[in-house]
């Protein structure tokens, strides 16, 4: 075999590798720190993401939120069902019968994590308690002790989705898991989640043409990452093909790869295209 058959079969080998690279990964999404790393499916994402956004809203401390990560483990895998046990629905599995909210509500991720948290701050002392103890007080289900065994994974996914964590959530689909774009919604759906405090510039275009992108501004890199991390995991949703934010950028065509350096993205602002 000649030179130039070898380089040509390598190049094509490269050609066709690269063509195939997007569909390798399949879908989902990771959160990681140093020390560990968890995964989840793009659905798990978009809940863990709103639930930090709630959080947000609502000015609680990062340990609320690891009290609703372990209750939401437990209760659904984090999935918003449509039913459970009885008339229970949602990713917090609250029972209209019992006070909570109408099916329709509780089915909304927003509304049910908002609810949750409304019922959480009502318990005395419920930062100084054990966490099972605390969504027992919440919950009341069959065997509270079972929030327990999830408290570490509670606390991963609140150290990345309220921000503390920088550029430690990522999202990966395939070209064929794209949905049609739309950013007006998902900067409407944004702001119901982290609350009328957080201010939208845009949307902005390049020279003049139509509008591609929106700047959504914040005050510290906390807020900035927590934003950034519920654009990530909304972006199959809605369409969006990229997020930039504090010296880093995530593409929806290279989502596997997570936040690559960019030095022109900007630490006042998330940009969302």
């Amino acid at each position: 075999m000649t030179s130039a058959i070898v380089l040509a079969l390598g190049v094509g080998g490269y050609v066709a590798f690269q063509r195939a690279r997007p569909y390798l990964h399949g879908s989902g999404c990771e959160v990681g720190t140093s020390a560990s790393k968890m995964p989840l499916d793009l659905d798990q994402g978009a809940n863990a993401a709103t639930i930090a956004a709630v959080a947000f809203r609502k000015q609680l401390p990062e340990r609320a939120s690891v009290i609703a990560y372990a209750t939401a483990i437990q209760e659904s895998h984090m999935r918003n069902l449509p039913g459970g046990d009885r008339d229970s629905v949602g990713m917090f599995q609250q029972r209209p019968s019992q006070g909570w909210g109408s099916p329709a509500k509780l089915r909304d991720p927003v509304q049910s994590t908002s609810k949750f948290f409304d019922a959480l701050v009502k318990v005395k002392d419920y930062l100084d308690r054990d966490l099972h103890d605390s969504a027992q007080r919440v919950q009341r289900s069959a065997d509270g002790r079972a929030y327990a065994q999830h408290e570490e994974d509670g606390k991963l996914l609140a150290q990345v989705f309220t921000g503390r964590q920088a550029a430690s959530a990522r999202c990966w689909y395939p070209p064929d898991k794209k949905t049609a774009p739309r950013r007006p919604e998902a900067i409407r759906e944004l702001r119901r989640s982290f609350g009328s405090r957080l201010q939208v510039d845009g949307p902005k275009a390049l020279a003049g043409g139509t509008p591609t992108w929106d700047a959504v501004r914040v005050t510290n890199p906390r807020a900035g990452w927590a934003v950034a991390a519920w654009a990530v995991t909304h972006a199959q949703v809605y369409g969006l093909g990229e997020v930039r934010y504090g010296g880093r950028h995530w593409k929806s065509d290279a989502g596997h790869d997570g936040w690559t350096k960019d030095a022109d993205a900007p630490a006042d602002h998330v940009i969302i295209h």
